[in-house]
């Protein structure tokens, strides 16, 4: 019978970085097992990311749709992106959101913090609610291609349904806004 906590018994007794690219690190660390082994494990070490869950007056969630190219194909994701420095996330997800939608929030509250792949990277998102939407400009970097859309929640949910949308952090975090939205109006 164990007490529970199973890295009691697990240890990493190193790390090495095998390559460092702008944004990741990837690792190998050296962890010995609670049998006396010892094994080695890739690890992914990420920056911080944020992001936000779009909603417009009338309920339609704001996504953008990206050429990604891990999956050499189109996605339909929440706007997001990486924390400059001196930025909060707070800050980052605001900028991320007119930068790639070229809508501004007048409301930006936290939704939650998501760690994406928790099997082999320390990636966290910051998540935020963003409301009260006013249409300004996309700043879109050299190489971005970003096509806003609205979705209602059941259009939504239907094109996760159908996998269609497929990004893990855009699937968690606007299924947490559609299950709090719903919570909240049945608590009226």
């Amino acid at each position: 019978m164990t007490d529970g906590n199973p890295k009691k018994h697990i240890i990493r007794t190193g790390r090495e970085v095998v390559y460092q690219g702008a944004i990741l690190k990837f690792c190998r660390d050296t962890i010995h097992t609670p049998d006396g082994r010892t094994e080695y494990y890739d690890f992914v070490d990420h920056s911080r990311a944020a992001a936000c869950v779009a909603v417009r007056d009338d309920g339609k969630i704001l996504l953008v749709r990206q050429y990604r190219e891990a999956i050499d194909r189109i996605a339909t994701e929440i706007p997001a992106g990486g924390i400059n420095r001196g930025e909060t996330s707070l800050q980052a997800a605001a900028r991320e959101l007119e930068e790639e939608t070229g809508y501004r929030a007048k409301r930006v509250s936290p939704l939650l913090s998501e760690i994406t792949a928790i099997a082999y990277s320390n990636e966290v998102v910051d998540v935020f609610l963003a409301e009260g939407l006013e249409m300004t400009s996309q700043h879109l970097d050299p190489d971005e291609a970003i096509e806003p859309l609205f979705l209602t929640p059941e259009e939504f949910i239907r094109e996760v349904a159908e996998g269609r949308i497929q990004d893990s952090k855009t699937i968690a975090a606007v299924m947490t806004w559609i299950a709090k939205d719903r919570i909240k109006r049945n608590d009226r």
